[in-house]
């Protein structure tokens, strides 16, 4: 069944986004070069919006108020179909509320707005999270795109590289079994700069919980680009499949796995945002494209 969908056109870009999970398919150029990772067997996703979680809850469980909830790995928004609140050549916005299948996982009332436009060889993308009840929402939200790599076929995966904005001095934070260890690791970047290879990835996710950057470049030293930058998300994901894969994954986030050893409530969980009632967060991120060089 082919997926609804919207192609945006802009200036020197085109994006396609479809409704289930509000996630963006395609990102290209005007000379139709696709930057974004095509969905397939090593990882079938292209840009998963995750929410309300990111990264895993232990034994996959939400506790609340004396009752446990199933809720799997970067929770169920990327899984459900959202419903079209506006659609025009160059934005488009997609909603997703409550329901009684989502609060059989996540027993809280929201509306979560994506919105996708387009700009002068950029994509914009806003998440819009309103708490629709009388109770503090606890949530968490992160975007996930994927990008070829090596965007260049004739290329070497370690011809790339990401630049930050500023140094990364701060140790990393790393995964086991999907959940937060404990100890902090010593930080692979050198500087500004994090080569990149196979290798990083054998231990899972890299993530920066503790960033300097609200921007970074990946690229190579020659051939096409991508600047990306966040507001709002105070926690960075870097991830490609271990064991190799062709993408990778700039993941601007607002939460973080659980902790090995958290056995609270999930309203106690580190990394939530706590949303009062009839409030809302909005966070942004941007993804520029950037030609051969």
């Amino acid at each position: 069944m082919v997926q609804d969908s919207q192609t945006l056109h802009g200036d020197g870009i085109s994006a396609t986004v479809v409704a289930q999970g509000a996630e963006l398919v395609s990102l290209q150029d005007e000379q139709g070069f696709e930057f974004l990772w095509q969905a397939g067997p090593a990882w079938r996703r292209h840009s998963p919006v995750l929410f309300p979680i990111v990264g895993r809850l232990k034994a996959d469980q939400l506790r609340h108020r004396g009752r446990t909830y199933p809720m799997t790995q970067h929770g169920f928004a990327r899984d459900k179909p959202f419903a079209w609140a506006e659609r025009g050549p160059q934005s488009c916005t997609l909603v997703l509320t409550d329901d009684a299948d989502t609060r059989a996982h996540y027993p809280f009332v929201f509306r979560l707005a994506v919105t996708y436009t387009l700009g002068r060889q950029q994509l914009g993308v806003s998440f819009d999270i309103t708490n629709t009840g009388d109770q503090p929402l606890p949530a968490s939200i992160g975007a996930h795109p994927a990008f070829n790599w090596p965007l260049l076929p004739d290329l070497a995966k370690t011809d790339y590289r990401l630049t930050f904005a500023d140094d990364e001095r701060a140790p990393i934070r790393r995964l086991k079994d999907g959940l937060l260890t404990a100890a902090p690791q010593p930080t692979p970047v050198k500087g500004m700069t994090l080569d990149l290879s196979e290798r990083l990835f054998d231990d899972d996710a890299i993530i920066l919980d503790q960033p300097a950057s609200t921007g970074v470049r990946y690229a190579a030293r020659r051939g096409p680009a991508i600047e990306m930058s966040w507001q709002g998300f105070p926690v960075l994901g870097i991830w490609s499949k271990p064991g190799g894969a062709p993408f990778l994954c700039i993941e601007p986030w607002h939460g973080i796995a659980s902790p090995a050893d958290f056995d609270g409530d999930f309203i106690d969980k580190p990394g939530l945002m706590l949303i009062a009632p009839a409030a809302k967060r909005v966070l942004n991120y941007q993804i520029r494209l950037i030609g051969s060089v």
